[in-house]
């Protein structure tokens, strides 16, 4: 069982930057395949980034602007959210899955957070 907070969200201007957290509990963290994920309103449900053992996957529409680690001795995973635009409005979502692949492939993750708001203001 792996219980997933994120923290970090918030009003930022264009351009801007944020640092999104997602703190794990339970024992099997490194175990998972860690990702965030995105949903804007009347949108669908988009994978931004996720990192796995020593592999990194991001949407083509961050690239260059996020990045995504972990630390799993402290069970957390981090987004770092730079060069902020008004369409990466959204709440974030951390989520666990067995592996980079399923995430990508649309898979239903194994454990999902509560969401964090980001919003950015043109």
């Amino acid at each position: 069982q792996v219980q997933l907070v994120e923290s970090g969200g918030g009003l930022v201007q264009a351009g801007g930057s944020l640092r999104l957290s997602c703190a794990a509990s339970g024992r099997t963290f490194s175990s998972y395949a860690m990702g965030w994920f995105r949903q804007a309103p009347g949108k669908e449900r988009e994978l931004v980034a996720a990192i796995s053992w020593g592999k990194i996957y991001y949407a083509d529409s961050v690239k260059g602007r996020f990045a995504i680690s972990r630390d799993n001795a402290k069970n957390t995973v981090c987004l770092q959210l730079n060069s902020l635009k008004p369409e990466d409005t959204a709440v974030y979502y951390c989520a666990a899955s067995p592996s980079i692949a399923t995430m990508t492939d649309g898979v239903e993750a194994d454990y999902w957070g509560q969401g964090t708001q980001v919003t950015v203001s043109s």
